[in-house]
């Protein structure tokens, strides 16, 4: 006997209870999303390698360590299953020309892939939504992006989720403080992890981010981006601040945040919260300015955010807020030659008048078919015996309770049995 082909560590399947569960969240994700005036775009999960080395910067744990990358048996062309989403949205703005005539406000939701330790909330094949606006250079649309991250965890019942925030400035004020950055940290040189040390001439600012307890107290002495902000950026962020603040939400400034991309600029933010251990970033993004030039289009403003689908799901079950699922509304039972043959009529007619019906299949006695239907979550069977499609006719009888009415089966025409289903919804819904 072979052996079971289990799936690959880190790429886990989506069973159902748990897939209607993810449609419901996707359901308000898209529904919040059109509020907002953003449209979908699907995106290819392969795209060319060098996407994403240019774009996410050679010198970063994505592309040196994370990246699922391999060679096209068929003509060479080096190809990555796609780590982040910004960059494809980026390569297809620029390729279709998206916002050439007029700023654009862009959602996906996909795969995405890095090759890392899978724990709680990590993992290898995982969920993202991506929000990516085009063409917007004030700090309005920066202020927009975070307050919807607010409005969903509200639609979302989640609490415990706070803002952090920090500007990242422009290209030649980094520049200045990596100098800084490396002259502090040549002083510490000893006292430097491996992985800073690989760090500290290519991308010292990734230090800053260390998680490293014996390092911890020479970062929190590490000269501030913060200082070395001109007027303009500064005012940016004051410009982000003040929506923020006028919108009555609180955010704490964290000079360490810098994400682990190297095109953003300006603006960067996280939602933050500790309910998921180490993983507790749930949602993270800022502005990018720089990137369409730097893939080849011509210069624009840009700004967006992803959100992890996994870690936004696991809070919500362990907030309590996972919803009830709906059960299916009829359940259809049949037994006997004619039965048979009107049955599947009976089933599509409902399902005409917008009733779900699942279809007994694999035959068996009336006592078993019902048995099936109990346990199906339906609220009614539509019972089909030989008698019943002789006379044109169906025994309904409803599987949950009506207040202090009883559950009486009863035999209807064919022709009435819709009407009397969704007349029964209507008298529990008063009820």
């Amino acid at each position: 006997m072979s052996q079971t082909i289990q799936s690959v560590r880190g790429m886990n399947d989506i069973l159902p209870g748990e897939a209607e569960f993810w449609e419901l969240f996707e359901e308000t994700v898209r529904s919040w999303l059109k509020s907002y005036g953003y449209r979908p775009v699907r995106l290819p999960i392969v795209e060319p390698t060098p996407l994403f080395k240019r774009a996410i910067g050679e010198v970063t744990d994505i592309v040196e360590k994370e990246m699922y990358s391999f060679i096209d048996s068929l003509n060479g062309e080096p190809l990555t299953l796609r780590p982040e989403g910004t960059a494809g949205c980026v390569r297809a703005v620029i390729q279709h020309k998206l916002a050439a005539q007029h700023p654009q406000r862009l959602y996906y939701v996909g795969q995405m892939f890095r090759h890392e330790r899978p724990q709680k909330g990590r993992y290898r094949q995982f969920n993202q939504v991506g929000v990516e606006s085009f063409g917007f250079s004030g700090p309005d649309v920066d202020a927009e992006q975070i307050l919807m991250g607010a409005r969903l965890w509200d639609d979302l019942g989640l609490n415990g989720i706070s803002l952090q925030l920090n500007s990242l400035g422009q290209p030649d004020e980094r520049a200045k403080h990596r100098a800084d950055l490396i002259g502090y940290f040549e002083k510490y040189a000893d006292q430097l992890d491996e992985e800073a040390k690989r760090r500290l001439y290519t991308n010292p600012l990734r230090i800053l981010d260390s998680k490293n307890p014996a390092m911890q107290e020479m970062i929190s002495g590490a000269p501030k981006l913060m200082d070395h902000l001109g007027t303009q950026s500064m005012a940016h962020f004051e410009g982000v601040q003040q929506v923020l603040r006028d919108a009555g939400l609180p955010y704490a400034i964290n000079p360490r945040l810098v994400r682990g991309l190297d095109y953003y600029n300006l603006t960067v933010f996280e939602w933050v919260t500790e309910q998921l251990g180490a993983q507790g970033t749930v949602c993270a993004g800022g502005r990018y300015d720089g990137l369409v030039e730097q893939l080849g289009g011509k210069p624009m403003p840009a700004c967006g955010f992803a959100m992890g689908v996994e870690r936004l799901v696991t809070l919500i079950r362990e907030s309590g807020g996972e919803p009830v699922l709906e059960g299916i509304d009829v359940y259809l039972v049949h037994q006997g030659d004619a039965a048979s043959r009107l049955a599947p009529r009976v089933a599509e007619g409902l399902r005409d008048q917008g009733i779900d019906v699942l279809f007994h299949c694999g035959g068996g006695g009336f006592k078993s078919q019902m048995r099936k239907a109990d346990a199906s979550g339906a609220s009614f069977a539509v019972i089909i015996g030989d008698d019943e499609a002789n006379a044109g006719e169906v025994t309904l009888k409803p599987l949950r309770a009506n207040g202090d009415k009883p559950n009486e089966q009863k035999r209807v025409s064919v022709d009435q049995v819709a009407d009397e289903i969704m007349n029964s919804f209507l008298d529990w819904e008063e009820a």
